[in-house]
């Protein structure tokens, strides 16, 4: 069974001596995902994706994926999510994992223009053109969400707090998911930082609890495009990142009227787009 840590021997160099002592390192390893799908008779199977991600959660790192990437829709769609056989290969299962949807599903193999492999730190690197990068995005649900600008100040360090790995490494990204009062509701840490939030996506999906439209979402680091994108996926109206957003991300954002505020700090932050969820 694959963890999140793995132990290693290091070399601590210091202003006057060194020494040999254990310590741990952030897990990364590659996850295959699969999809099953077609009639029974002739079911197929498709290889999708490759990303490098810290081991833990993989279901909802599946379900997060496909359903951020337009795929699947609900977990109606759904048969089962779990590790699969691969004929002639005596190790790595832990890291191959199919999603079985149900015959009705339908497969665009166009929706697929991606490369193979998937980096752990940019998911919009495996497109293989700008045309696929966008996947359809609907308006942002219910009322517009009002956070008191004190609530916030204080989500980063909660987020950190929480991070059961970050603690032992260093060396993850986080996710969390935030009441209007401040108050942790989920959290999910990956080495990459789109895979945290596909995680966090994920169990929300598969618990039928989407949309996130009454949360706060905070990412422990810096807000791309394709965050932005899987933010209003999950109905998520306001996105909080303790680093900067791109360009991209600020336009996407302002698009479709999210609440989306940068180098969130204890005592500031800059709000790029939709002021007026936030008082002031």
């Amino acid at each position: 069974m694959a963890v999140p840590v793995q132990a290693v021997e290091i070399l601590r160099v210091e202003s006057n001596c060194s020494h040999v002592k254990p310590d741990l390192v952030v897990a990364e390893e590659p996850l295959e995902i699969r999809i099953g799908y077609g009639l029974p008779e002739v079911r197929k199977q498709m290889s999708i994706s490759v990303t490098m991600r810290t081991p833990g959660n993989d279901e909802s790192l599946c379900l997060g994926f496909l359903f951020t990437e337009g795929i699947i829709q609900s977990m109606n769609d759904v048969v089962s999510v779990k590790y699969c056989e691969d004929l002639g290969r005596a190790e790595g299962l832990e890291n191959l994992m199919r999603v079985e949807l149900k015959p009705e599903v339908e497969i665009d193999k166009d929706q697929f223009k991606r490369n193979f492999y998937t980096s752990s730190s940019c998911g919009v690197c495996g497109k293989a053109s700008i045309d696929a990068i966008k996947v359809d995005c609907q308006p942002l649900p219910g009322e517009k969400l009002k956070v008191e600008k004190g609530v916030l100040f204080g989500l980063a360090e909660t987020l950190r707090d929480s991070q059961d790995v970050f603690q032992h490494t260093g060396g993850l990204h986080a996710s969390g998911l935030f009441d209007q009062k401040g108050k942790l509701l989920i959290r999910q840490e990956d080495v990459g930082r789109h895979n945290a939030l596909d995680k966090l996506i994920g169990e929300g999906f598969a618990k039928n609890i989407l949309p996130y439209s009454e949360s706060i979402l905070v990412l422990s680091g810096r807000i791309s495009f394709e965050l932005i994108q899987k933010s209003l996926r999950a109905g998520i109206q306001i996105v909080i990142g303790v680093g900067s957003p791109s360009s991209l991300a600020v336009d996407l954002a302002e698009e479709f009227d999210m609440t989306l505020i940068g180098f969130l700090k204890e005592d500031r932050f800059n709000i790029y787009t939709g002021k007026e969820r936030i008082s002031l």
